[in-house]
């Protein structure tokens, strides 16, 4: 009888890696952010990426970041991976579950985590630690009991042929 392989990536590493590959289905050109929600028992529930509602070409609605008018940028019309994920989800209940995310939820997203019961978060990035929107998500999570951490990356390079 063999050994087992050693060198299988570990849950984190593979639900992580399944939120950033989500991300790249992305259309923004800035920013490109994947979420995926697992269940206690490791399944994959639901994924989600940044982008358009259903039925809005992501060719007639704008991807500026900046602009005079808010109707002209982005911010108003994506809907954030983390809410997509949330909705995409239609097995019932979501209560108990993880959330593996690239990018710290922002407050709006931390709301729906809250309101559906995940427990926990797992994030990549932390690049607006600094703002209203990041440190609101934070109190909110902690008054709400859902843990949330920062994936350790392991710098395992991983190499798929499509």
């Amino acid at each position: 009888m063999s050994d087992k392989r050693k060198d299988y990536i570990s849950w984190d590493e593979y639900f992580m890696g399944v939120a950033m590959l989500s991300g790249m289905r992305s259309k923004d050109p800035n920013t490109q952010v994947g979420c995926c929600i697992v269940s206690p028992e490791n399944k994959i529930l639901s994924m989600g990426y940044n982008g358009l509602p259903r039925g809005c070409s992501d060719d007639e609605f704008p991807w500026a970041r900046e602009g005079e008018d808010p109707l002209e940028t982005k911010y108003i019309y994506t809907v954030h991976s983390e809410l997509n994920a949330i909705l995409n989800y239609s097995g019932g209940s979501l209560a108990g579950s993880k959330l593996y995310v690239s990018l710290f939820p922002c407050n709006e997203c931390c709301k729906a985590i809250i309101q559906s019961g995940i427990a926990e978060v797992i994030y990549d990035s932390d690049k607006y630690a600094d703002s209203a929107a990041t440190m609101a998500s934070k109190k909110m999570m902690e008054a709400a009991g859902v843990r949330y951490y920062q994936y350790h990356r392991t710098e395992r390079e991983i190499k798929i042929r499509l």
